[in-house]
């Protein structure tokens, strides 16, 4: 919430090793003295002026009014002025103090009073690209278990498959550490690799690929993506656009994968054509 001082409290703000080129800016200060250029004292001068100056009369419970006043006031496309993290953690924290002014669960807030449901987790499990020190060019490796009947379930299904998959990592004699994003990071040689290592640990804590759980992949593309072609450093191997169309096409053929996020770099639209 926007304390009286102007501070912001109780609003964890998402933040991630990769972002995609045309996302919304994550303000940093860039002073490699302090944080290693990672500090965020600009976003939170923001929050402390100009933005409190702009929300101190709004009711909380006015969000689209409150997201669209600070959107307004940032005045660039991609939030770079104030920085997303300073827009998104003053939202959070007026929705959480909405909430609260209702005594009601964030969840229920947000959804409505009819809100019931949550929707399918999608389960981070093998890290790679910018997530991981391994081989493996795409960044993130995810179960969807769409079986399951309801989210205790599928966490519960989630969890089983996650312990199993460090017990055939390390079986297999691979390394159980990581990644930045809370998937295991070995040193497997390619995307295939950590596939058919997910689905057999999906196998082996009793669930069935393809109809209990379903795969996902963020590709992270634009990473790897270099001079016109994708740059597949792990397997020493360089991919045209119209290629990576077709290994992405093949892979899902191959695997019962049912997302892929950022699968192409973010400038590319043809691919299919080339």
């Amino acid at each position: 919430m926007v304390l009286e001082d102007g501070s912001i409290g109780r609003a964890a703000v998402p933040s991630g090793a990769s972002t995609g080129a045309h996302e919304a800016v994550e303000l940093r200060d860039g002073d490699k003295k302090r944080y290693l250029g990672k500090g965020v004292q600009k976003a939170v001068e923001a929050v402390n002026g100009e933005i409190f100056g702009a929300l101190s009369d709004q009711a909380v419970e006015e969000q689209v009014q409150i997201d669209q006043i600070m959107i307004d006031l940032d005045g660039t496309p991609n939030k770079a002025r104030l920085g997303a993290n300073a827009i998104l953690g003053v939202s959070l924290a007026c929705a959480k103090a909405a909430a609260e002014s209702f005594d009601m669960p964030l969840y229920r807030y947000v959804g409505g009073t009819s809100a019931r449901t949550l929707p399918v987790p999608m389960m981070n499990i093998i890290n790679g690209g910018v997530h991981a020190d391994n081989p493996i060019d795409f960044q993130e490796f995810m179960i969807l278990p769409v079986g399951a009947a309801s989210f205790a379930e599928a966490l519960r299904c989630g969890s089983e498959i996650f312990h199993t998959l460090r017990g055939e990592l390390k079986k297999a004699g691979h390394n159980t550490n990581v990644g930045d994003e809370g998937g295991f990071a070995p040193n497997l040689p390619s995307a295939d690799a950590a596939l058919e290592f997910v689905v057999s640990a999906i196998g082996k804590a009793g669930y069935t690929a393809g109809k209990d759980v379903m795969l996902g992949l963020d590709c992270a593309a634009t990473e790897f993506f270099k001079d016109g072609a994708y740059v597949y450093g792990g397997e020493n191997k360089t991919r045209s656009r119209s290629e990576q169309a077709k290994y992405l096409a093949d892979l899902v053929a191959r695997y019962p994968i049912i997302s892929i996020e950022d699968g192409m770099s973010k400038t590319t639209w043809t691919a299919g054509r080339n």
